[in-house]
């Protein structure tokens, strides 16, 4: 059987809906919350602020779901409400303690944790303060700032000053809605703030920003916004009409659309679809959104079963396959300065151990050889991912029991993978490994054609346990 390469992880992915599970993700929207600020909002009487009770959360337990899940780096923010209560000395005492929090996390568990700073606002001259500190002294990897703080919405002129402090610094902000002010509590009452009134929230917040050209008169600043881009898909077409007939007649001032536009980044939590994820291409590329789970507003399992939902999304269908692994990481990693070596070293030969036992020869194993076409630009990169997951493979996983490639004389550029697997179970692990998963999709470009032709042993008692390059 001859088959185009992309074909084949389509069809690997329609086979076993696994494939997907080990692709890592960077998850930019999760949140943390540490006893003190929990303490200090009950304390308050502001616990139910959300219509819905603060969310548990220990370390332990994020790191679990992290693993469950595949998430590589999460980029932790406080979630709401802001700690405003008390007076300034008192929300910023929290803020502070927040932060410091934080900064110790990510030195606990610099592999797993980064986090955006939260400020004491709506107290202006405090946040300015608390922003050089979290940045120029903790080290935060951005800002979190709400939609509003107390009815002091970002884009609001008072914040100005704020605005060109984190645009000296290019600081990434995280915008998350918050409890709209003012708000209908009767309607919220029977409609949780989540459902309605948060993506009305962070879009409100967006369109005053544009309106007063923010991102433009700051363009070193790049703002992440939450939940799929809320209602932007359809609120931007709209105000761009409108704008047209405003500016005529002197209502509106000028808007840079472009430049208003382009530094606007979307997390994807919320369960998104494929029609959301086409529906944000109408107002941004694909390399302009960002895997978040909201971790933990809903319950692990959940959230790894919703990512793993966005996987077969994006792995199912050739017009996203190109733009998964920026989707789920590659983005985030280059917004955050995460160096993504450190994402994909973790599948390096040099973590694993001494080669494992291995499993008996079944009567539903698999005998394979794999003839495959190599572009001579892409010989030696190609050598270098088959080498490595051949040599993991084989080292890691009792099921697979020969991985023996060869190249012909005559030419190089045709290779033959001598394949056995103990089982079926056996293979459909093996393809749903990190390893296998780093060598496909990072040669999906290098292969010209692939012939699959399964084999039936002479001597099933033989069998070789090498990986040679040639």
């Amino acid at each position: 059987m001859v088959m185009n390469m992309r074909y084949l992880v389509i069809l690997l992915i329609m086979s076993f809906p696994v494939f997907t599970i080990a692709q890592p993700a960077i998850d930019v929207h999760c949140h943390n919350l540490f006893p003190e600020l929990a303490a200090f909002l009950k304390e308050q009487g502001e616990e139910m602020n959300e219509n819905d009770p603060l969310p548990q959360w220990n370390v332990e337990s994020h790191i679990d779901f992290m693993k469950k899940a595949g998430i590589v780096r999460s980029v932790v923010s406080m979630p709401a409400p802001q700690p405003f209560m008390g007076g300034v000395d008192e929300s910023w005492r929290v803020v502070r303690r927040y932060n410091n929090a934080c900064a110790q996390l990510k030195a606990t568990y610099p592999d797993k944790f980064l986090f955006c700073a939260s400020l004491p606002l709506p107290y202006v001259d405090a946040a300015i303060e608390e922003a050089v500190y979290a940045i120029d002294t903790l080290g935060a990897d951005g800002i979190k700032l709400a939609t509003n703080s107390y009815g002091q919405y970002v884009g609001d002129e008072v914040l100005d000053t704020l605005m060109s402090v984190l645009n000296e610094r290019h600081a990434v902000v995280i915008l998350h809605p918050h409890r709209p002010v003012p708000v209908n509590d009767s309607i919220i009452a029977v409609t949780p703030l989540a459902m309605y009134e948060y993506p009305a929230e962070t879009t409100r917040a967006v369109v005053n920003m544009i309106v007063r050209n923010i991102p433009t008169r700051y363009p070193n600043i790049k703002f992440v916004i939450p939940h799929c881009g809320s209602f932007l898909p359809l609120a931007i077409p709209r105000m761009q009409v409108i704008y047209r007939a405003m500016e005529k007649n002197g209502v509106m001032e000028k808007i840079s659309w472009r430049d208003n536009l382009k530094n606007f980044y979307y997390d994807l939590a919320g369960n998104p679809t494929d029609d959301v994820l086409r529906c944000l291409l109408s107002i941004t590329t694909p390399e302009h959104l960002l895997y978040g789970s909201d971790y933990p507003y809903q319950s692990a399992e959940y959230l790894a079963e919703d990512l793993q939902h966005l996987r077969g999304i994006l792995y199912g269908d050739t017009a996203w396959m190109k733009y998964a692994q920026d989707i789920l990481y590659g983005n985030a990693a280059r917004l955050f300065a995460v160096d993504k070596s450190n994402i994909v070293d973790s599948l390096s030969l040099e973590n694993y151990g001494e080669q494992c036992v291995k499993l008996p020869m079944q009567e539903d194993g698999i005998v394979r050889l794999s003839k495959i076409e190599v572009y001579p630009q892409y010989l030696e990169a190609y050598k270098q991912y088959a080498i490595e997951v051949g040599e993991i493979s084989l080292r890691t996983e009792p099921g697979v029991l020969t991985m023996y490639a060869l190249a012909e004389k005559e030419n190089p550029c045709m290779i033959t993978i001598l394949e056995t697997y103990s089982s079926q179970e056996a293979y459909k692990k093996h393809i749903a490994s990190a390893h296998f998963q780093k060598y496909k999709q990072g040669t999906l470009h290098m292969v010209k054609k692939l012939v699959l032709s399964d084999q039936y042993p002479l001597n099933p008692s033989n069998r070789i346990t090498n990986f040679i390059q040639h």
